[in-house]
């Protein structure tokens, strides 16, 4: 579904991203693992059309994005989720879930995907009428991956979905986060936390210093000395 070929990227003069390549197949859920500052961030915002590279190419169902720009992105079927929980703070929840759905097909369907994003997570229906702003942290995470959502993706990004949230907060949003295949959204999911991203993922791949250093299934990462010692604290 989704091939990053020798993907190179900076910011400015600062170079990030060496050579970067991965794949994404339909139905999975990839993990993105390094630490922060590692490069995970810009290979997202790269695939979103946010960064342009300095050599490599994107693709996504055969077709190449790297040169698209953003709205174009979401229109073929691809969304993220940012990091930090960037919502609209002076919005209402349910103004910011219409905001998702930013493109003509979403739009026309809004109503059936806001009552299966409701469903996913029953909070937001308590505070639909709520300003944004006023919810908890992890109450806002949910938001944006509902917000996400309501684009109709068919490959949803996820930036950093645990960043500051309780364990039990973390735990139902990834509960959420591996049901997404099963509605036919793949994901690739960028964390620092490797225990609980590879609990649901499928494969994985690590970013040191802007390179893939270690790439594999799920079960081998876990095993993986690196990532033991640099990611789970063991």
């Amino acid at each position: 579904m989704l091939k990053v070929d020798d993907w190179s990227a900076s910011y400015g003069v600062i170079p990030v991203l060496h050579n970067v390549s991965l794949g994404v197949d339909p139905g999975e859920i990839v993990a993105l693992l390094g630490s922060n500052g590692a490069g995970k961030t810009t290979l997202l915002n790269s695939i979103s059309g946010m960064v342009k590279g300095q050599s490599g190419g994107i693709s996504f169902l055969g077709q190449s994005i790297e040169n698209l720009p953003p709205n174009e992105i979401v229109e073929v079927g691809i969304a993220q989720i940012p990091e930090g929980r960037k919502i609209f703070p002076y919005l209402t929840v349910r103004e910011n879930l219409l905001m998702g759905a930013c493109i003509p097909q979403a739009w026309r369907q809004r109503q059936a995907t806001l009552e299966k994003v409701i469903a996913l997570f029953p909070i937001l229906k308590e505070r639909a009428r709520q300003r944004a702003s006023l919810m908890s942290g992890g109450e806002q995470q949910m938001l944006v991956i509902a917000r996400g959502l309501m684009a109709r993706p068919r490959l949803l990004l996820i930036d950093e979905p645990s960043l500051g949230l309780s364990p039990i907060i973390m735990g139902q949003i990834y509960e959420a986060i591996k049901t997404f295949p099963r509605d036919g959204i793949t994901v690739l999911l960028s964390e620092q936390n490797a225990l609980y991203a590879l609990e649901i993922a499928n494969r994985g791949y690590v970013l040191q210093d802007g390179h893939v250093v270690l790439q594999g299934p799920s079960r081998e990462l876990l095993e993986s000395e690196i990532v033991k010692k640099a990611y789970i604290g063991m």
